[in-house]
């Protein structure tokens, strides 16, 4: 049993940032891509970015591109989200998600894995 556990939402101002963080347990952190998506009120939930097993490789939506960046510590099990310049448009619940398989993945259908969700306000 693999368990996604997400920390670091709240309430932020616009042009603001954010770290949200991502602790797995149950198995092998290294041989997992994580992902990060968010689902904002009436809306399907969304990719956001993505990192490979060793973190060398990172994927990110073009609405993302610039402002957030995924990376990850092995080490912690854990994978983060830091997030700059955040807009009320980023409003949302970010999942944490993972699957052992070895590629960039960035349909919610390939992720096995998933955490609760953390929310995330951004006032303007």
């Amino acid at each position: 049993q693999v368990q996604l556990v997400e920390s670091g939402g709240g309430l932020v101002q616009a042009g603001g940032s954010m770290r949200l963080s991502c602790t797995t347990s149950g198995r092998a952190f290294s041989r997992l891509t994580m992902g990060w998506f968010r689902q904002a009120p009436g809306k399907e939930r969304e990719f956001v970015a993505a990192i490979g097993w060793s973190g060398s490789y990172t994927r990110n939506a073009d609405s993302v591109k610039g402002r957030f960046t995924i990376s990850r510590d092995n080490a912690k099990n854990t994978v983060y989200l830091q997030m700059n310049s955040l807009k009320p448009e980023d409003t949302a619940v970010y999942y944490c998600a993972g699957d052992p398989k070895y590629a960039l993945l960035m349909s919610e259908d390939e992720y096995a894995y998933w955490g609760q969700g953390t929310q995330v306000t951004v006032s303007s």
